[in-house]
């Protein structure tokens, strides 16, 4: 008989951001006159630039024709893609990867979890808090979180405070911790964090042999000159 995972039965009853759209819709009909400001799931509200749109009308006629239509793509991701990633997002920074340090995949959301199926159940977990859910419940779901206490953490997981107290700028672990989850820019304070700052995370990790799973799905975003792009916390991360 095949058994089901029992950690899966530990999930809330539903995914947070389904909670929040089912309040939201019961809210405006209750309150019909009021503005909504949404803080839940960040969805999209803005059409896609004419480039997109163009690559992607490109993409469906090639599709269509014999001379260059494409099966399924490398596992890795296109050379094509990878080479214009190298070219245009690291080169013009003074970094050098080779192709095949270049994986794309389908999102950070994925594969924050999808890593997590390559490591040991036993591994500590540090998060800041607040967070995005998926990171925690990936870990709820192959047993590493622990249980879940009646403060609503998991017994299992260091959460770093990001509160206004610190400028939502949660403080280095006084103790060892094997796998952190970083996203910055953050979602959901919007927060930043200079370079100095970040290589403190870099400085902890190489002292601690602790693996960080940055999320810079906000990436685009930054605008300040102190605020380095990912690609140099990407440099800088222990690989191990």
């Amino acid at each position: 008989m095949a058994l089901v995972n029992e950690h899966f039965l530990k999930l809330p009853g539903s995914y947070l951001f389904s909670d929040i759209a089912k309040k939201i819709n019961t809210f405006r009909i209750t309150h019909p006159k009021q503005d909504v400001i949404r803080l839940g799931i960040g969805d999209v509200t803005r059409p896609l630039p004419p480039v997109c749109i163009e690559a992607m009308h490109k993409a469906v006629e090639e599709m269509a024709d014999t001379r260059t239509f494409r099966g399924y793509g490398p596992e890795q991701g296109y050379d094509f893609l990878i080479e214009a990633i190298l070219k245009h997002d690291y080169l013009p920074r003074g970094i050098h990867f080779g192709p095949t340090e270049i994986f794309v995949n389908d999102g950070a959301k994925s594969d924050t979890g999808n890593i997590g199926d390559i490591l040991r159940h036993d591994n500590s977990v540090g998060v800041t808090d607040p967070i995005y859910p998926v990171y925690i419940d990936s870990n709820v779901m192959c047993g590493r979180a622990g249980v879940l206490e009646e403060n609503g953490q998991w017994s299992n997981v260091t959460y770093m405070p990001c509160t206004a107290e610190n400028d939502f700028i949660p403080e280095i672990p006084d103790k060892r911790i094997d796998i952190v989850y970083l996203c910055y820019p953050n979602n959901p304070t919007g927060t930043t964090l200079t370079k100095p700052e970040l290589k403190k995370w870099v400085d902890y990790a190489l002292a601690n042999d602790t693996l960080i799973l940055f999320d810079a799905a906000y990436e685009a975003f930054i605008r300040e000159d102190d605020v380095p792009p990912v690609s140099y916390t990407h440099l800088t991360l222990p690989t191990t």
